[in-house]
């Protein structure tokens, strides 16, 4: 099985390669016999596996989000709720201007009346006529009146029937108006539709408002969903349930772990993409509706290897092959540091003679890399390696640190891990001033 190499090498990191790159030519330039010994950090590389990840971007949205409308157009005359107000299904939040639907509701509930009276009179006239026939039918059976005569009455009946139903057809509309109008009525005051909090609020008492008027976004933030997009090709790889690990800068150290709950199953045109969703609970309330968030989605693990942090991989500036400078005769003494106070820096070693050892990468992860060429258990540099180029004698003295410690200052800006290498090359030179 071949090992991923998916993953490029941090920002930080690579302008830490460049500016220990451009240093080189200036180390080799000033190679002389007194230069100082240089300090560097180390850590012993590890066996194992590199987990595999796939890093998105991520947006938050709170469960059941949804965004307030009216549906009538009408001046606000009343709200009710602000921002972070929790609120029931059912609560009002807003009340409009409703004289215009009452009136519109006592119009229609006249115009109901109207109908109904004119459905009594139909209903006088068609029993009236009913009764009219039957009279005349007993005559037409003692030849009192003629054929024709009867059928006259009869379609007479047929007349005053028919006005009859379409009175009660007109009943019936009328009340349907009054039901629509009512409905109207009712919408005057907006309510919430679920259990939630209300944010995003843009409506004050006053304001004129429509249909395209968005008032709140009502939402459980206890709740959130994370909405990520996939790509065709992450499709055969990542599926649900897999975990998804979510952090932001805002978080600090705070790490939330939870898992794919769906994927749509449906790319859309022109990106070849689709969403998947991941929900979780939020009562810690670090997710916002709306932030942006980092997912990583676990999907598996690469074959055991030997793994490096991805800061001690070097590409020498003369040669360009990639390797790690190595301290095989190193051993320490003193547990390794994890914080460095530059006013009272821990102790380096003695001069300890380094070798650069040609790697070849065969997994990289996000911060470290699966590599062969180094042996678990062996002291490799991860700061300083621009300070042994040029040099004649490869030695160096050495502080001992943690993998969290060089893994934290992967994750920095480039700035920290600059004062961390001139931190180095005045200690280097303290220590050689001390000797």
């Amino acid at each position: 099985m071949k090992f991923p190499t998916w993953i490029m090498l941090p920002g930080s990191l690579c302008i830490l390669l460049w500016m220990t790159s451009c240093g080189s030519e200036t180390a080799e330039n000033n190679n002389r016999s007194d230069m100082p010994i240089p300090a560097v950090e180390a850590i012993q590389a590890r066996f194992g596996s590199l987990p595999l990840e796939e890093r998105l971007s991520g947006v938050v949205r709170a469960e059941n989000q949804v965004e307030i409308y009216p549906r009538i157009s009408a001046p606000v005359e009343e709200v009710y709720v602000e921002n972070g107000d929790r609120v029931r299904r059912g609560d009002p939040l807003v009340r409009l201007e409703n004289r215009e639907y009452e009136e519109r509701v006592n119009q229609a509930r006249a115009s109901l009346r109207v109908s109904e009276a004119r459905a009594r009179q139909a209903q006088a006239r068609a029993d009236e006529a009913r009764s009219e026939y039957r009279r005349q039918e007993i005559l037409a059976e003692r030849d009192l009146i003629s054929t024709a005569e009867l059928e006259t009455i009869q379609a007479q009946v047929a007349s005053a029937e028919a006005e009859y139903d379409l009175t009660v057809a007109q009943v019936d509309q009328a009340r349907s108006t009054v039901s629509e109008m009512e409905n109207e009525l009712t919408r005057t005051v907006i309510r919430s539709p679920i259990d939630g909090v209300v944010g995003g609020r843009a409506v004050e008492r006053g304001m004129q408002v429509s249909a395209t008027t968005r008032l709140f976004v009502v939402g459980d933030i206890s709740r959130a969903r994370v909405l990520v997009s996939l790509t065709e090709n992450m499709l055969g790889y990542i599926e649900s349930g897999q975990t998804a690990r979510i952090f932001s800068e805002s978080f600090g150290d705070t790490l939330l772990y939870s898992e794919i709950s769906r994927i749509s199953p449906f790319l859309e045109a022109g990106s070849f993409s689709t969403q998947a969703e991941v929900e979780l609970e939020n009562n810690s309330g670090h997710l916002l509706p709306g932030m942006f968030v980092t997912v990583d989605i676990l999907y598996g693990e690469s074959e055991q290897a030997t793994i490096v942090p991805l800061s001690a991989i070097y590409r020498h500036p003369r040669t360009g092959i990639e390797g790690i400078y190595v301290a095989p005769g190193f051993g320490i003494e003193v547990e390794p540091v994890t914080e460095v106070d530059s006013d009272n820096p821990p102790p380096l070693s003695e001069p300890t003679v380094l070798e650069f050892r040609p790697i070849q990468v065969v997994a990289r992860g996000r911060e470290s890399a699966g590599v062969v060429g180094i042996n678990s258990g062996d002291w490799i540099v991860t700061v300083g390696q621009s300070m042994m180029v040029g040099r004649d004698d490869l030695q160096a003295r050495i502080r001992a640190a943690t993998w969290e410690r060089i893994l934290a200052m992967q994750s920095t800006q480039p700035q920290r891990i600059l004062r961390q290498m001139m931190e180095l090359e005045m200690a280097s030179v303290s220590s050689s001033q001390g000797s």
